[in-house]
């Protein structure tokens, strides 16, 4: 094992080893040890031995926001594996596709998923099964899979370790991109840069274990042995105890849960505790965010990251929220430590002046010293702060005049009926391409009219920005990350003529 996964792999051990009988990780309000952690951690590895799965060879978990899949993944790197991520929240035939690419030694997944098909699949390849659970039995081999092949025994053994984060699968499948040991210390200090230590109240953790958000927290939450509040997905009950219950002094917040917990109109004295919330993972509107502000008292910080980067690229602190929040409301925050940006004209060529807007490339010296390219549109004003302006592949070719969805998304959601909204292009025969929008109502409120909201994006930009036509939902289609799945929402397109 080389020094920087022997560095991760030894923390990790040492750290779950750490907290003993203290309490380590509150599921469903109940605290798990971390012996009990530990345990489950052990019986995942003894298991993995009677099915003849190498020291150090792959394996893959099917990810739940679960005590059970939490101790896997600290485990599994503890024990210096490559830990490729599978989520739980698709079919049973899609799971099982991800297992035969894979084609890892074994795979840990909860009871209820080892459906006939998966284990088929794991059959196929030749993989190992094992079942978690919180129930007795806890951790077992699964019948039939119970003993991995003699091509996979050493699957992906090569020294080194690390963990293969899927993207989020808004606009495609969902991608794998390897975190290599060398990058998960980036990846920890981008998560504990806003001041977390193991004294203070537990990390509130309902982002999916499966993404980078979620697995950025419990690497990192493990990594400085801190206990963790664990979410099996967002709800604004769950996450209104969890804050009251353990004065949670900071936490991140999706877009759509910031719009859902304003939408719910809590009493100001459940979110008390709170000195901020910081929002990434999508553009938060500026209304919303000074909606939520005013409501609650309670400050929300822009970030701004990528699984391809581990972590953020940039983001606001209190002490720059303080100077420059009234002023740039629509900035992702600066560039964090050890980070360069800069903007790059769409082919790539050169960069653009302050303050235009273009490609944004990152580069970190712990991942990389090549640049690396992403599909956000973004400029840097003159402060060094960065905004985000929606994505260069989301663009919409219409007949040869350009559409940003995000421009178009913002008149949209300037409408008070709807809470949220989403632009894509869809196919057409004569220009191209076209735009096509779905707005989310507010709740209570009465429905917009389709045809107002054509008007008012009318109204507002020139014709070619003009959707082909406007639906409204109670709820647009999203993800277990929260965000909006633009594939579902070209799906509701009804494909009539411009």
């Amino acid at each position: 094992m080389n020094d920087a996964a022997a560095t991760i792999s030894s923390r990790l051990a040492a750290s779950l080893a750490g907290y003993g009988d203290s309490p380590c990780i509150e599921f469903n309000g109940r605290w798990y040890t971390g012996n009990e952690i530990a345990a489950y951690a052990c019986a995942i590895d003894d298991s993995l031995r009677l099915a003849g799965v190498a020291d150090g060879a792959t394996v893959a978990v099917v990810a739940r926001n679960r005590p059970p899949h939490a101790a896997a993944v600290i485990g599994l790197l503890g024990g210096g594996r490559w830990v490729p991520m599978i989520y739980s929240f698709q079919s049973a035939e899609a799971i099982g596709r991800d297992i035969e690419q894979l084609e890892p030694a074994a795979v840990v997944a909860d009871r209820e998923d080892w459906t006939a098909p998966v284990i088929a699949a794991a059959r196929r390849t030749g993989t190992a099964g094992v079942a978690v659970s919180l129930t007795s039995p806890t951790v077992e081999l699964v019948a039939g899979i119970d003993r991995v092949s003699a091509r996979l025994t050493s699957s992906g053994r090569d020294g080194s370790t690390g963990l293969q984060v899927l993207t989020s699968g808004t606009t495609g499948p969902p991608k794998r991109h390897p975190i290599p040991a060398s990058v998960l210390d980036h990846t920890v200090s981008s998560v504990a840069i806003t001041g977390a230590s193991a004294d203070e109240p537990p990390e509130l953790m309902y982002w999916p274990l499966g993404g980078i958000g979620g697995v950025c927290q419990l690497i990192t939450g493990a990594y400085l042995g801190k206990r963790i509040a664990l979410l099996e997905k967002f709800s604004v009950a769950e996450w209104v105890r969890v804050v009251k219950t353990y004065g949670i002094r900071r936490c991140g917040l999706q877009p759509a849960a910031v719009r859902m917990l304003l939408d719910a109109d809590l009493a100001s004295e459940d979110l008390v505790s709170l000195e901020y919330v910081i929002s990434a993972a999508g553009p938060l509107d500026p209304e919303t965010r000074d909606a939520f502000e005013q409501r609650y008292g309670v400050p929300v910080l822009l970030a701004y990251g990528a699984t391809e980067f581990a972590g953020s690229v940039c983001t606001w602190t209190p002490d720059l929220y303080r100077e420059f929040g009234a002023t740039k409301r629509a900035s992702s925050g600066r560039v964090m430590p050890n980070t360069e940006v800069r903007i790059l004209d769409p082919n790539g060529e050169s960069e653009v002046p302050t303050g235009e807007q273009g490609v944004l490339e990152a580069r970190i010296a712990s991942i990389s010293p090549d640049w690396i390219r992403t599909n956000d549109l973004a400029s840097i004003d003159v402060d060094g702060f960065i905004t985000l302006h929606g994505r260069a592949d989301g663009a919409i070719n219409r007949g040869g005049f350009k559409v940003l969805p995000e421009t178009v998304r913002r008149v949209l959601v300037g409408h008070p009926s709807v809470r949220d909204a989403a632009v894509v292009g869809v196919p057409d025969p004569r220009l191209g391409e076209v735009p096509f929008a779905a707005v989310e109502a507010v709740p209570g409120a009465p429905a917009p009219d389709p045809a107002d909201l054509v008007a008012r994006v009318r109204g507002a930009l020139p014709k070619h920005h003009v959707p082909v036509e406007v639906v409204v939902v109670a709820e647009l289609p999203r993800n277990q990350s929260l965000k909006v799945s633009l594939r579902d929402i070209a799906a509701m397109y009804s494909g009539g003529p411009e």
